[in-house]
């Protein structure tokens, strides 16, 4: 098939990866612009950007797809499907309407369940034991287009959302290629998702990074998980560093009373919670690489009986 492809993180990658592989003609590599980032502050490709030019394919980076312009040149291109991977525009109604098979769109969730900006984030923060991919025909909204074909995959007691996304972006440039085939060979009838199921996933803020003692320890090793290996979930040791926790293990609760964030053991970095307690496995300290705990205590005197913030 002749296709345009969407996308913009490394997510994107294996999907474009998997199209090329597969014989797609991919005419056109649509991403956001070049972005100032590292220590020179210069101008950095997409990762989506500098795979199509590794596979000699034209991209193209406008600021926005509401142009009548960047419409045309869209049309034009003539593709039998626009394939679109975490690409981060919305798309007016002349593009999803421009393909003959439409805009199919790959999802890190069992649709209608997160939709959103951050599924695999808010998989793991509700304690699902499951999520997926799907691939979808999009329409005007968020994440509501009927559904083409879809992907189960388990999420284990300590997959984080590093190792998580990467499962996914896998499962998602396998299922893409099998989802064009069965549309296109007319095997496959798109279904309406059941909006009375569907649960929004937004962005997870700076603010919702900070540990909160106050709350149940399970929730806390969640957020853990939800947020590593990056950005990253925070707290406040008691000379006021911020540290980076990116693993921990729920322990049996502290006596009634205990202070919440008080250290029970600085030798295993054991923290009090609302409920239960947490022991650090895993940290990163300012300017530092993350490291297992015995290394930090080893260089951090904790005193017992600190108190985190």
């Amino acid at each position: 098939m002749r296709l345009a492809f969407f996308g913009t993180p490394d997510f994107a990658v294996p999907t474009l990866r998997a199209l090329v592989e597969a014989g797609h003609e991919v005419a056109c590599v649509y991403t956001q612009p070049p972005r100032k980032a590292g220590r020179g502050y210069t101008e950095q490709p997409t990762p989506v950007q500098a795979e199509a030019e590794r596979h000699g394919i034209a991209v193209e980076t406008p600021e926005r797809l509401d142009d009548e312009a960047v419409q045309q040149r869209f049309a034009e291109l003539n593709p039998d499907a626009a394939v679109v991977v975490a690409y981060g525009l919305i798309f007016p109604a002349a593009m999803l309407e421009a393909p003959r098979l439409g805009c199919l769109n790959v999802h890190a969730s069992l649709l209608p369940r997160w939709r959103g900006a951050a599924p695999i984030q808010r998989a793991i923060l509700a304690g699902d034991d499951e999520t997926g991919v799907t691939v979808m025909k999009m329409d005007s909204g968020l994440d509501t287009g009927p559904i083409v074909m879809q992907e189960r995959v388990a999420i284990a007691a300590d997959t984080n959302a590093g190792e998580l996304h990467d499962s996914l972006a896998e499962v998602g440039a396998r299922l893409m290629p099998k989802a064009l085939t069965a549309l296109d060979a007319g095997e496959v009838t798109p279904q309406p998702q059941d909006d009375t199921w569907a649960l929004t996933a937004p962005k997870l803020t700076k603010a919702d990074r900070k540990l909160d003692w106050r709350r149940p320890a399970i929730e806390l090793e969640r957020l853990i998980r939800a947020l590593a290996p990056k950005p990253g979930a925070t707290t406040t040791l008691p000379d006021g560093e911020t540290l980076k926790v990116l693993r921990a293990e729920v322990a049996p609760g502290p006596p009634s009373g205990t202070p919440v964030g008080k250290v029970l053991d600085e030798t295993t970095f054991l923290v009090s919670c609302g409920l239960g307690s947490l022991r650090l496995i895993r940290v990163q300290r300012s300017g530092k690489s993350p490291m297992d705990t015995a290394a930090f205590l080893r260089g951090y005197a904790l005193e017992h009986g600190a108190r985190l913030q």
